[in-house]
């Protein structure tokens, strides 16, 4: 209950800028907390209307125009706040069971002091399924309301939060979870065999794998990394393909040392031996994507890309680590879960290599590898700086947008490389020998 009462207020206070009670001007601000139950979703919501939104919300719960809320008047305007919801768990809809309401007088949300208090719940229906997905739309009030919405820790075992996704403005949230056998189940199993199902390995383990296919800045690095890694560096310049040794030598070097960078931090931040804030992680992020761009351009540290990846990735693990830290594992459950975690992220990095590797070492033998790296490495700087001022400045540049669209289609991207480099590459041998013959 502490917690609870304190990531509320925490909350609240992000909400209001510091200043619980202070007059809002405009804007409905509508905050949600979620916490999961056994059997029920309950969720706690705080209204609060600025005085340039209050008349319209005064309007609508004061329906008979005296000036006084009538509990009858009250309750009205709470069913229709839910009735602007829509609830879905595994896909079937639900209907909100509204539990109570608070809501002041007139005058408080005249003067923009007055916050509304809505308590409601859904019935958790059952299901064979572990893995289950609860989605939630609030459309109260749309034009002129900002939302938030956010899950406890459920304090069940038998419950743990998989992913949270929002749409921009979250008036739109999904939460994916996980749900275990009932206690009452669990206690029937022996006390190892509980802990080690109740893991759930093997969800830990897709969810690396989601979280690197879906972590497009983390792929850009490493691929903009690898990008000059079939060729050799001369002078301030690449030059002349590698041989094939040299190329598959350097391009393991690459992705050990990201590996190895990587779990490094993963581990001890996962463990709460160190704690970052995520600001300065994900600018670090993009500029270590800026950095591999430019050596993808002209050779900045030609050798040493194994040891920059080393060094990067130390950065990166502090950001996989974050995605555990939001699932609530207890400390020696972590230890479990970072492996299976790990080895869902290795999984999806090496799929990643496997597929693009050939067409770069094809392509490093034509003449048009020059064109492509630089055009590969010229969207990453163009990303990348786009990132940053994103993640230092706030500013919107929709480069998530455009980036996940192409990662949406990367298989198709793959194959179309795949054929070209097969293509250019008999375009050059044909050439080559028509040139000997002569």
């Amino acid at each position: 209950m502490r917690r609870k009462f304190a990531f509320v207020a925490a909350l609240c206070s992000l909400l209001v800028g510091g200043t619980a009670w202070a007059h809002r001007i405009d804007e409905y601000l509508q905050a949600t907390i979620v916490s999961l139950q056994l059997n029920q979703m309950h969720a706690s919501m705080r209204l609060i209307p600025g005085v340039m939104v209050a008349p319209s919300v005064i309007a609508m719960i004061d329906t008979n125009h005296d000036g006084v809320f009538s509990e009858k008047e009250k309750r009205a305007y709470a069913d229709r706040v839910l009735g602007d919801l829509s609830l879905s768990i595994d896909g079937q809809g639900v209907k909100p069971r509204l539990d109570s309401w608070v809501i002041p007088e007139a005058p408080q949300l005249h003067d923009g002091l007055g916050e509304i208090r809505l308590e409601y719940h859904v019935d958790l229906t059952s299901s064979t399924a572990t893995d289950r997905t609860l989605v939630l739309t609030n459309r109260h009030l749309n034009e002129s309301s900002v939302y938030l919405m956010n899950v406890e820790v459920p304090q069940e075992r038998t419950l743990r939060i998989v992913d949270q996704e929002r749409n921009p403005r979250q008036s739109v949230y999904e939460l994916h979870f996980q749900q275990m056998g009932r206690v009452g189940q669990s206690s029937t199993r022996s006390g190892i065999r509980a802990w080690w199902s109740d893991l759930q390995l093997s969800s830990l383990f897709h969810l690396g794998l989601r979280h690197i296919a879906e972590g497009t800045d983390h792929l850009l690095f490493l691929l903009a990394l690898l990008l000059p890694a079939p060729l050799l560096a001369v002078g301030s310049r690449w030059a002349a393909p590698a041989t094939e040794r040299q190329s598959l030598r350097h391009i393991l070097g690459i992705v050990t040392a990201f590996t190895i960078g990587h779990s490094l931090t993963l581990t001890v931040a996962a463990m709460n031996v160190v704690h970052v804030p995520s600001r300065p992680v994900e600018v670090l992020i993009a500029v270590s994507i800026l950095v591999s761009a430019v050596h993808g351009l002209r050779p900045i540290f030609p050798g040493k890309e194994a040891w920059i990846a080393a060094f990067f990735g130390l950065i990166h693990g502090l950001a996989f680590a974050s995605t555990l830290d939001r699932l609530g594992l207890s400390r020696w459950d972590r230890l479990a879960g970072i492996l299976a975690f790990n080895l869902g992220i290795e999984t999806m990095q090496l799929l990643v290599v496997a597929v693009v590797l050939p067409s770069l070492l094809i392509l490093s033998r034509t003449r048009a590898y020059s064109a492509f790296r630089i055009a590969g490495a010229a969207f990453a700087c163009l990303a990348s700086a786009l990132w940053i001022a994103e993640r230092l400045f706030g500013l919107d540049t929709y480069v998530d947008t455009a980036v996940n669209l192409i990662a949406q289609r990367g298989l198709v991207c793959a194959g179309v490389l795949f054929a070209s480099s097969m293509a250019l590459l008999l375009v050059a041998r044909r050439a080559s020998a028509l040139s000997s013959n002569d």
